[in-house]
């Protein structure tokens, strides 16, 4: 077994802290909650402080941020219906565009791995494109696929694919096609209960979902002609769910977070537990099996709602709580 060490506790949002985001380069974090305010925070002589406060952005709770693959830019999603780019052209952060057009709260936010596209998702059970060019944002697609509200999009590592998370206890794959539109092209089908959040590996060829059912779930790609065997049809892959893990959470698992770097699972739970699982070194790729490795009980005093692991350091992990407090933490084995 390993073990989470708590290297800091950083407080000073008030309410709830809904959501961390690394920077890129893994030297700084941002931080968004119930107080409508978002931090920055960044690491000064061994200890992280806050740098920054972002507090003209919104008139209700944020509820996730996001930073762009070249770091220069934050989108941050919130409860009063838009989502807000801040940049630091004038040398410190200032939102300079606003989005709007969804009808209810957004609840995510997401940059593709070029920067050129981004995606939004609401209550309103849409799930937005839009394109990126030069400060400049024009919805591409308005995506109304889900039955019930959306709560979480996440781009694939390295390919113009998006994946959504729904209340009506989907995953849904997202994709261009000939004609320039954005289509599903998989539906996964196999939570009992919400989806909250979702995750690819470092290949994209996996995700990891948690739900509302307490299991998290591993679902593997199958592309046309692939080894397996598995059928396609349309020429399009096949997401089919290749692992369950069970018995590990007793209540509902809010976020879900799978390392490029060390390929460890972290997952944040309404049990106030952090969580983490490593695929077994004698998985069969087809049928993976996983065994947790860490479980760090009372993480937070309340519910843990989002863990995020630094892209850069390996082992390092933030993570968010209703306890309004942000943990800086470091796996080892």
């Amino acid at each position: 077994m390993g073990s989470l060490e708590l290297k800091q506790s950083l407080s000073g949002h008030k309410g709830r802290v809904w959501n961390v985001c690394w920077h890129p380069k893994g030297n700084s974090l941002a931080s968004c909650g119930e107080d409508r305010t978002i931090r920055i925070w960044a690491n000064e002589s061994s200890k992280w402080v806050v740098k920054t406060i972002l507090a003209e952005g919104h008139q209700r709770t944020v509820r996730e941020v996001s930073w762009s693959p070249c770091g220069n830019y934050i989108a941050s999603a919130s409860f009063d219906a838009t989502t807000a780019i801040w940049d630091k052209k004038a040398g410190q952060f200032e939102c300079n565009v606003t989005l709007e057009g969804h009808e209810h709260e957004v609840k995510s936010v997401s940059w593709s791995r070029s920067g050129q596209l981004l995606s939004t998702c609401s209550r309103d059970k849409s799930v937005w494109i839009w394109e990126a060019a030069d400060d400049e944002y024009e919805c591409a697609s308005v995506i109304s696929c889900h039955a019930q509200d959306v709560k979480k999009v996440k781009w694939h590592p390295h390919e113009d694919t998006l994946a959504s998370a729904s209340y009506d206890d989907t995953v849904r794959i997202f994709k261009e096609d000939a004609y320039s539109d954005w289509v599903c092209t998989a539906t996964l089908n196999s939570h009992t209960s919400t989806v909250w959040s979702l995750s690819f590996d470092s290949t994209g060829n996996r995700l990891a979902t948690c739900s509302d059912d307490k299991t998290v779930k591993i679902w593997q790609e199958y592309k046309p002609g692939n080894e397996a065997g598995i059928s396609t049809e349309n020429n399009e892959s096949v997401w089919k769910c290749c692992c369950t893990l069970s018995g590990y959470h007793s209540r509902p698992i809010y976020d879900i977070d799978w390392c490029k770097l060390t390929g460890l699972i972290a997952t944040a739970c309404g049990d106030d537990i952090i969580r983490i699982f490593r695929e077994d070194t004698d998985s069969n790729p087809n049928q993976p099996s996983f065994s947790m490795v860490c479980t760090t009980d009372d993480a937070h005093t309340q519910d843990v709602n989002s863990v995020q692991w630094n892209p850069v350091v390996p082992g390092q992990l933030a993570s968010a709580s209703d306890d309004g407090l942000v943990k800086i933490w470091l796996y080892s084995e």
